[in-house]
């Protein structure tokens, strides 16, 4: 048996919480740090289904290129042809910008009113941004929590090495073994926690990342749209 297959199988009977017997035959007591892996590996799991859905929200179902999608609507709105710029934005209503776009060309549809365009834009963002962000802080939570639990499961595994070496009443045929369980928990856990905070970190970082660029151009979008939809020009000294 090489190192990586000493690990693996290592690690697999991290999770064994029950007695069982090993590939060689020979029987194999429980791993005392198994409920901490697999409440681990739960966690994990619940957050890989969270990054998936939001990886799908934010860089598919709301991603757009925001200036070729604005420029067509600006080119309509300047014709004077706010029905064309409404049909544009509705094929993409789904996404975040033009969901908002969508707004407030309907709103300019019927209201030429500085306030009440802007109103209707506010609106439609305050419906949007919470879309963008939802359950992304429970990815942060998810890996911090991982972690922790990682070494919650090392302080135990340490404390049953430590109990096994200067404990009295152990039989010192069992120390060795106690001792390498203690050993086995402690760095299994660790791994563990860090198999599943790792990759949650980057990934929640790049969503994070990918949420606030669309946020930005929503910003900065939304202004200029109600801008022309008003005939509004700032000055510029």
């Amino acid at each position: 048996m090489n190192a990586l297959d000493l690990f693996l199988n290592t690690f697999i009977n991290s999770f064994k919480f029950w007695d069982h017997i090993d590939s060689n035959g020979n029987a194999v007591a429980g791993d005392p740090s198994a409920w901490f892996q697999w409440v681990i590996l739960t966690f994990m799991v619940i957050g890989m289904a969270i990054v998936i859905e939001r990886f799908y929200y934010v860089y598919v179902r709301s991603n757009i290129n925001a200036g070729k999608f604005m420029e067509r609507i600006r080119q309509h709105v300047q014709s004077n042809n706010i029905k064309e710029a409404i049909a544009l934005a509705e094929q993409s209503k789904e996404k975040a910008l033009p969901y908002i776009v969508l707004r407030g060309l309907k709103r300019a549809d019927t209201s030429k009113e500085f306030r009440d365009i802007q109103n209707a834009v506010d609106e439609a963002t305050l419906e949007v941004i919470p879309r963008l962000t939802n359950r992304t802080g429970y990815l942060v939570m998810i890996a911090s929590a991982s972690t922790l639990l990682g070494l919650a499961g090392t302080i135990f595994g340490l404390i049953i090495a430590f109990g096994a070496v200067g404990g009295t009443a152990i039989p010192a045929a069992q120390k060795s073994q106690y001792l390498a369980q203690g050993i086995s928990a402690a760095m299994g856990t660790t791994m563990m926690g860090l198999f599943s905070a790792i990759p949650l970190t980057v990934l929640v970082v790049l969503i994070q990342a990918k949420t606030q660029s669309i946020i930005d151009e929503i910003d900065e979008h939304t202004v200029k749209l109600i801008n022309l939809l008003t005939g509004y020009k700032p000055v510029i000294n």
